[in-house]
């Protein structure tokens, strides 16, 4: 078992019950009477429910529900009608954003017919960088006019410009080379189009142009910042939209040259080229990587002869594998070419991996192997193969002979000579792929996986300000073709258009109120990745700052929905079925540390012309049903206007982000808006609408009977803080009993997601009431997260749920509470836990009187999931009961009191072993100095090469990029702290049929007596123990996650193995017209040194 502790304690606890000899001195053992515990539970129980029930008003309220239960119903919801409804309109919603990008493609490839190319032609547009920026005599820089630019809410509150759209530029990418100028000025074409997109569809958000040279046409136009060394890495050519609109499914075999000659900053360069390389990859892509000297090695034996698919996960595996690749020995790249031949041929006749394009990279410093025989055998003459060759270095000696390898194998060959080279070479190989679908005139609509755009300004502010699984978005992209006759043959793409999708736009259509207080809608792609789930957790803490973990996108279903052990939902929303499917689950709640155990329907369809598949999850019971009443518009209105209720912001009752008018409203303003006729363009959820008037009526009598109280206040009551309900519809009540400064917990139902109606999940408080008993309160107080900041609690929150039955129906109605500072609970408590001074301690077994604030007992109250609501110990308060008495925890565990239940988390991030090394070593071993000195001259001889590579003449900006991935690789090693990792934790739950229990618990040399009550009406118990035996030799019964650490085996088996996907419809991997004689450059040109030429021709003008 992974929990040692809780097993070791287990095993003691037999061992001193079975072993211990002789008893100890009974006199020892201080008495407790169960009598007298029991007694202070009733009298305890009693007062706090008198307090709680009288304050929120939940028998006034229940008493309203049942006054006009005669007028209600209960629907009871059809699972597979729901999603279809859903699906539909989700379909609807996604066609229009490809409506927009086709017509974007049209205006694109209608401008380039008409414009004919000019090489000296002069253009001022707008650089994203530029625009705004003055000189010191205040004239604007060139490329940098006035630009406008203003807040939009509806573009997450950035300045940007709704009227026109603005370039940007890689720092390595010159912005003046004639094909930017002209690709620029061409798509000018496109400024009204994305407005007209943007009028006719105002749920639009961002659309662009990625050009095959480089500049990246975003509307609306924003201002875009450097990053802190002063570089523009964003490049639309390597985003997962642009590769794979510009290409077809590929499997890729990445072979790299590693012999001696490569070392140095070769090897530096061939690294950065395999990572640019794995960077173009895709999750419709599969990919392996086989480094060669004298023998072959796949850098990771684990995927020794097959392909694994091109997900973040493996491409960032593979890339920490690549960073310790070191050169040695002699190349032969003949066994290296026969390996990969026999992968690719292999998966294609298994029909495995992506059964469309199939290519060989080759990266080396050279070649002089007859590769004829090699080719003939494996490749020719159908070359089912493409072979791209990239020759790293300045030398020209095997130039023809490695460009020969990519010329008779439809590929294409490029020289890399330094870093900043990498990128604009590696693109060349998707231009390739993309000929016979640009030939065939193909416009494939394709759709991404989700992701987070971190390029746009106010990504921490983003990450900070939405639920995690509302962050990610998807892009719908097509290609963008030159449809001229002379360049038929030669398949010119000349960009992919796309635009944004935010997940969280798409999941309003799947309103939180239809789905119940559990329920949930999500989504997944055709390979099985999640789209959008609200388990999903994207990011990761790193310090004080919110980062994308490495594997965010793919997360797996079954690695979130895990009780699906036999993957039968996955497999069935994969294949695009619909259907249904029942499944008992453990629902975590309150971050992970309380669990909850529902029956849950799961409903699933697919998205019609998408590779996306909606799954509807409703619980068992209350949450299938739905409370339907009515009321009269009048009452309703008169009801909803009151200053202290308020309506969840995040949901839709009326949309309020499309008129420009509208956005200044909050919900509750809206709906009355609408209600009264002022805002009769306003589009409003009628059936939601209706349900809040109803509910705003029923419980309007919470208002008057609130300040009621509030002025009747007695002085013994003193810590009762507010009072406040919420209902199915989104409705809040609250009355503060004292002023708003001084409230125990400020951001209590205001800020504090948990407290709140969020569009993925209902307050914590709902959501704990709705599983208990109706009339029976649950008590919250947060959990030791606080405690490590330093403070324990101060308030504990109080909720039950309200519920209506009709026609043997049950459905919640609503939930009601109130807070209250502990100190109030202390105070009732302690006066309950003790026994007068006058007590007949004559037939009292044990201690007499008896007193919790005696020092011979430890008292608590503990909640139904093991957390201390009250202990004697102030700081004690929201930690977990194992962790402060580890013996009365096992104990409590072995009379099966509490149980333990095994969870798992699949989305972990965990610390990586750090192997120290001895600094004494470093100082005696004269030797280790050597070689630590050279690595230091190594590194600054590489920058010293970057810096006057070929083009320290006219900028240094193109070494900027190199240079920054220089830094960031060798800052990186030092902070990568943590990894993906999968981790089980406990969580535990009381059996509510054990009420009452007492026993000895044996520590050794000592006895404890330990007794527990419940608390009626409450998820309390009561615990009582004796303090004076040490009980020290059991440990901590912990909540610590583990991490499932797998055998070298199981391991291997995981990370190779082949789940069910379903492949894209569309494959274009040859074309008989293409131009394959178009194989690459002549050898030695470098990207760098175009750039130089460009820029010389531009300042000799």
């Amino acid at each position: 078992m992974m929990w040692g502790s809780h097993s070791r304690a287990l095993l003691l606890w037999i061992f001193l019950n079975g072993c211990a000899g002789p008893r100890p001195d009974h006199n020892r053992r201080t008495g407790i009477s169960p009598d007298t515990v029991k007694l202070w539970a009733e009298v305890f129980g009693s007062e706090m429910y008198a307090v709680v029930a009288k304050y929120s008003g939940s028998l006034l309220l229940q008493k309203k529900y049942k006054d006009v239960e005669p007028t209600l119903s209960i629907e009871e919801v059809d699972g597979i009608e729901l999603v279809r409804k859903f699906s539909e309109e989700m379909e609807s919603m996604l066609r229009r954003k490809v409506e927009a990008v086709e017509g974007l493609v049209e205006a694109a490839e209608e401008a380039d017919l008409k414009h004919e190319f000019n090489s000296s032609l002069v253009f001022e547009y707008y650089n994203s960088v530029r625009i705004n920026e003055k000189d010191e005599n205040d004239n604007y820089l060139e490329l940098g006019n006035e630009f406008i630019l203003e807040n939009n809410e509806h573009f997450n509150n950035l300045k940007v410009n709704t009227t026109l759209s603005n370039i940007q530029l890689p720092t390595n990418v010159y912005n003046k080379d004639p094909d930017i100028l002209n690709g620029v000025y061409m798509s000018e074409a496109l400024n009204p189009v994305f407005v007209d997109n943007f009028h006719r569809d105002p749920t639009l958000t961002w659309q662009y142009f990625g050009s095959s040279t480089g500049f990246f046409r975003l509307y609306p136009g924003i201002k875009w910042v450097p990053d802190e060394n002063g570089v523009i890495s964003f490049d639309c050519r390597n985003r997962g939209w642009y590769i794979q609109a510009a290409t077809s499914p590929k499997d890729i075999v990445i072979v790299a040259d590693i012999s001696g000659s490569m070392k140095g900053l070769r090897m530096t360069i061939a690294k950065h080229t395999i990572n640019t390389l794995l960077d173009t990859l895709g999750e419709n892509d599969f990919v392996n990587i086989i480094a060669y000297n004298d023998y072959v090695h796949y850098i990771e034996p684990c995927f020794k002869g097959i392909l694994v698919q091109a997900d973040r996960d493996n491409r960032e595996h593979f890339k920490q594998l690549v960073d310790e690749l070191q050169a040695k020995g002699v190349g032969n790249v003949n066994i290296a070419l026969i390996e990969a031949f026999k992968i690719l041929k292999e998966f294609r006749e298994a029909g495995q991996g992506g059964l469309c394009n199939q290519a060989i990279m080759l990266i080396t410093d050279g070649a002089v192997e007859d590769y004829e025989p090699v080719f003939e055998k494996y490749n020719w003459p159908d070359k089912k193969v493409r072979i791209f060759t990239y020759l790293i270095g300045r030398e020209v000696t095997f130039a023809q002979n490695v460009k020969g390898i990519a010329c008779n194998n439809k590929g294409y060959y490029t020289q890399i000579s330094t870093l900043a080279d990498v990128q604009e070479n590696v693109m060349e190989y998707l231009h390739v792929l993309s000929r016979p679908m640009v030939i065939n005139h193909d416009h494939d609509i394709i759709w991404t996986e989700a992701y987070m755009d971190s390029a746009l300004p106010q990504t921490e502010e983003l990450f900070a300000s939405q639920a995690q699984s509302l962050l990610l978005m998807t892009t719908v992209a097509m290609p963008v073709f030159s449809k001229k006759n002379e360049t038929r043959s030669e398949g010119i793409l000349l960009g992919v258009v796309g635009s944004d999708v935010p997940l969280r736009e798409l999941l309003k259509l799947a309103p939180r109120y239809k789905l119940g207080v559990h329920g949930y809608a999500f989504l997944n792609t055709n390979n099985g990745y999640i789209l959008s789930h609200p388990d999903l957790r994207p990011l990761y803490k790193e310090g004080k700052k919110l980062r994308p973990k490495p594997n965010y996108n793919s997360v797996d279903l079954s690695e979130v929905e895990w009780e699906d052990r036999d993957e039968i939902l996955r497999t069935a929303m994969i294949n695009g079925e619909t259907g249904s499917l029942s499944m008992k689950v453990k629902v975590t709640v309150d971050k992970g540390k309380r669990v909850l155990f529902l029956t849950c329907d799961y409903f699933y369809t697919d998205i019609s012309d998408t590779p996306f598949s909606l799954g509807v999850v409703l619980t068992r019971g209350h949450g299938e049903f739905i409370l339907m009443g009515n009321t009269s518009l009048e009452e309703g209105l008169h009801d909803l206007l009151h200053p202290d209720l308020s309506l969840a912001n995040e949901w839709i009752y009326c949309i309020t982000d499309i008129d420009p008018d509208h956005r200044k409203l909050n919900q509750l303003q809206a709906v009355t808006r609408f209600l009264t006729g002022e805002e009769p363009d306003l589009e409003c959820d009628e059936e939601l609408v209706k349900e809040v008037l109803f509910d705003a009526v029923v419980t309007a009598p919470l208002e008057a009977y609130w300040t009621q109280l509030a002025l009747n206040m007695s002085k013994q009551d003193d810590g009762i803080e507010v009072a406040f309900l919420g209902t199915r519809a989104g409705l809040t009540r609250k009355n503060l009993f004292v002023g708003a400064e001084q409230m125990s917990n400020k951001n209590f139902l205001r800020y504090e997601k948990e407290s709140i109606f969020t569009m993925d999940h209902f307050p914590l408080w709902y959501r704990r009431a709705a599983e208990h008993p109706a009339g029976s309160f649950v008590y919250h107080v947060p959990t030791d997260d606080s405690a490590e900041a330093g403070h324990s609690p101060e308030a504990v929150t109080v909720s039950t749920s309200v519920s209506v039955t009709v026609h043997n129906k049950t459905a919640i109605a609503a939930a009601i509470g109130v807070q209250m500072k502990l100190s109030l609970l202390r105070e009732i408590f302690w006066k309950a836990a003790q026994q007068p001074n006058d007590t007949d301690c004559g037939i009292v077994d044990g201690m007499c009187p008896l007193s919790c604030a005696d020092e011979r007992l430890d008292c608590y109250l503990v909640d139904n999931n093991g957390f201390i609501v009250l202990a004697k110990d102030l700081k004690q308060t929201g930690v977990f009961l194992g962790e402060v008495d580890g013996s009365l925890m096992t104990q409590l565990l072995h009379m099966s009191i509490f149980r333990q239940v095994t969870l798992y988390d699949y989305q972990a991030m965990c610390k990586l072993p750090y192997h120290h090394h001895s600094g004494g070593r470093n100082l005696l071993n004269p030797l280790f100095a050597l070689i630590s000195a050279a690595q230091w001259l190594l590194s600054n001889l590489v920058l010293f090469f970057l810096e006057f590579s070929l083009c320290p003449l006219w900028s240094s900006d193109n070494t900027a990029e190199a240079k920054s991935f220089f830094h960031h690789s060798h800052k990186h090693k030092k902070q990568d702290m943590l990894q993906p990792c999968d981790t089980e934790y406990p969580a535990f739950i009381h059996d509510t049929s054990i009420r009452e229990a007492n026993g000895l618990i044996e520590c050794g040399h000592c006895q404890k007596m330990f007794v527990m009550q419940h608390v009626a009406r409450s998820n309390l118990l009561l615990l009582v123990s004796d303090s004076l035996c040490d009980c020290s030799v059991f440990p901590q019964v912990s909540l610590q996650a583990k991490e499932v650490k797998y055998i070298a085996s199981v391991k291997c088996e995981r990370m190779r193995s082949q789940k069910l996907r379903r492949r894209p419809h569309s494959c274009h991997a040859f074309h008989p017209e293409e131009n394959s004689h178009d194989c690459g450059g002549g050898a030695g040109l470098s990207a760098s040194i175009s750039l130089f030429l460009a820029a010389l021709a531009v300042s000799l003008r």
